[in-house]
C-alpha cells in the first residue's frame, strides 16, 4: 500500500512538472503573437491607422498618407516576423557569429570581406527623397514595436537565451533593409561559381577541351579583363576552396532546378475578357516563408493601393497587384559577378599592379564577435579598384 502511495506521489509530481512546462512553453510561444483586436497606442503615427487581418491572417493596412502606411507596415511586419528580420540583417551584415558561434564564422568572414553592409550604406546615400522617406518610416514602425515589446520578443529569443546568448536587438535602420537587398542580389546572381569552375578546369585542360565544356565567349563582344591570364595546376587547390566557399554562402536555397517562370494569357482568350498573369519565383523553401503577404491601402493623400508579397524587413510590395495591373519577377541568370586576377607586389603585399605601376590597396579591419569566444576575430580586408581580395578569406592577407 505504501509503495502505491509513493507511485501516486511521483506520478503527481511528474504531471505537475509536465503541466508547468507546457504552460511555460505555451506562454513563451503566445507572448509574441500580434494584437489583432482592439486598439494600440503607438508613438510616431500622424493619424489613426486601421489594420484588418483577413481569415488567413494577412494584414491589410489603411492609412491617410505614405508615412503612416509604411510606418504601420514596419510595425505589423515586426509583430509577425521580427526574428526573421533580425536573422536576415545579421546574415547581410556578417554578424551571425555573435549569436550562433563558430558555425557561422566562415560565412561572416566572407560577407565582411565582400562588404555588403558598406555597399548598402553607400546605396542609401544615392536614394531619392521618396525612397528614403519610405525606408525611414518603415524603420520607425519597427522600432516602435521593439520599444513596446522589449524583453518579450518571442520564443526564438528565449531559446537563444537558454544557450547563453542574451541581448537586446539593435534599432532597425534603413541600411538594414538595404542589406537584405544585397543578400538577394548575391543569391540571384550566382555566376561567380561558374567562373571559378571554368578557372579550375582551365588549369587542367587544354583550350580545345575546355571549349567543348564551356562555350567560348563570342569574339564580337567586349572583353572586361585581359585575355592573357592563364591558370596553372598550382592554382587548383585555392580555386577549389573558393568554389566550395561560394557554394556555401546561400540564404535562399540552391539546387539544379532552382529558377523562376511567368506567363500571361491575353484577355482575348479568357472568360472574363481580362488578362491573366501567373508568376512563380522559385526561391528556396524556408520556414517562415521568404515572402510576407500584405495589403497596403491609402485612404487619403497617398498613391498606394496594392496587395501582394514583400520581404520581411522591406517596405512596399515586390510582387502583387493593384486595381488595374498585376506584376511579377523572374530571374534569368544574369552575369553580374566578375572575378579579376590581381598581381601583388612581391615587395609589398598591400599593393597591386595597375596600368604598369604599383598602387596601394584600400585596407580596413573587420571585428567579428563570436559567441563562446572571449576575444573577437579581427580580419584584414584588402580592396582594389576591382573589389576585395576574396582569397584572403581562405588564407589571410599575410599568409604565404
Amino acid at each position: 500500500m505504501r509503495r502505491w502511495r509513493w507511485v501516486l506521489i511521483v506520478l503527481g509530481v511528474l504531471v505537475v512538472i509536465v503541466l508547468a512546462a507546457g504552460l511555460f512553453i505555451g506562454l513563451q510561444i503566445r507572448r509574441a503573437w500580434p494584437t489583432t483586436n482592439g486598439e494600440i497606442q503607438v508613438a510616431g503615427l500622424r493619424t489613426p491607422v486601421t489594420v484588418i487581418r483577413d481569415k488567413m491572417g494577412v494584414a491589410h493596412i489603411y492609412a491617410q498618407d505614405s508615412h503612416d502606411l509604411f510606418f504601420a507596415q514596419g510595425y505589423v511586419t515586426a509583430q509577425d516576423r521580427f526574428w526573421q528580420m533580425e536573422f536576415w540583417r545579421r546574415v547581410g551584415s556578417g554578424r551571425l557569429s555573435e549569436i550562433l558561434g563558430e558555425s557561422a564564422l566562415a560565412n561572416d568572414r566572407f560577407i565582411r570581406t565582400l562588404g555588403w553592409r558598406q555597399s548598402a550604406e553607400r546605396d542609401l546615400d544615392l536614394l531619392d527623397a521618396e525612397a528614403r522617406a519610405a525606408l525611414e518610416a518603415y524603420a520607425d514602425g519597427v522600432n516602435a514595436y521593439l520599444a513596446q515589446r522589449r524583453g518579450r520578443l518571442g520564443l526564438e529569443f528565449t531559446i537563444l537565451g537558454l544557450t547563453g546568448v542574451k541581448y537586446d536587438p539593435d534599432p532597425w535602420s534603413p541600411v538594414d533593409t538595404l542589406t537584405w537587398a544585397k543578400v538577394m542580389a548575391w543569391d540571384l546572381g550566382g555566376n561567380m561559381r561558374g567562373e571559378l569552375e571554368r578557372a579550375r578546369l582551365s588549369a587542367l585542360l587544354p583550350p580545345d577541351l575546355l571549349a567543348d565544356y564551356f562555350l567560348p565567349y563570342p569574339a564580337d563582344r567586349p572583353v572586361m579583363v585581359p585575355t592573357e591570364v592563364r591558370w596553372g595546376p598550382q592554382d587548383g587547390p585555392a580555386l577549389a576552396q573558393l568554389s566550395e566557399l561560394a557554394a556555401q554562402i546561400t540564404t535562399l536555397g540552391d539546387g539544379p532546378w532552382l529558377g523562376s517562370n511567368n506567363w500571361v494569357i491575353s484577355g482575348d482568350k479568357t472568360a472574363t475578357g481580362l488578362p491573366l498573369l501567373a508568376n512563380d519565383p522559385h526561391l528556396g523553401i524556408q520556414m517562415p516563408s521568404i515572402w510576407y503577404e500584405i495589403g497596403l491601402h491609402c485612404e487619403g493623400n497617398c498613391p498606394y493601393d496594392v496587395v501582394g508579397y514583400s520581404f520581411a524587413g522591406m517596405p512596399g510590395v515586390v510582387v502583387g497587384h493593384n486595381g488595374r495591373i498585376a506584376w511579377g519577377v523572374t530571374n534569368v541568370g544574369p552575369d553580374v559577378q566578375d572575378l579579376y586576377v590581381q598581381k601583388v607586389n612581391p615587395a609589398n603585399p598591400d599593393q597591386v599592379e595597375y596600368q604598369g605601376r604599383w598602387v596601394d590597396m584600400e585596407i580596413r579591419y573587420e571585428t567579428i564577435r563570436v559567441a563562446g569566444r572571449d576575444e573577437p576575430v579581427v580580419i584584414k580586408v584588402r580592396s582594389t579598384r576591382h573589389g576585395p581580395i576574396i582569397n584572403d578569406v581562405l588564407h589571410g592577407p599575410d599568409d604565404k
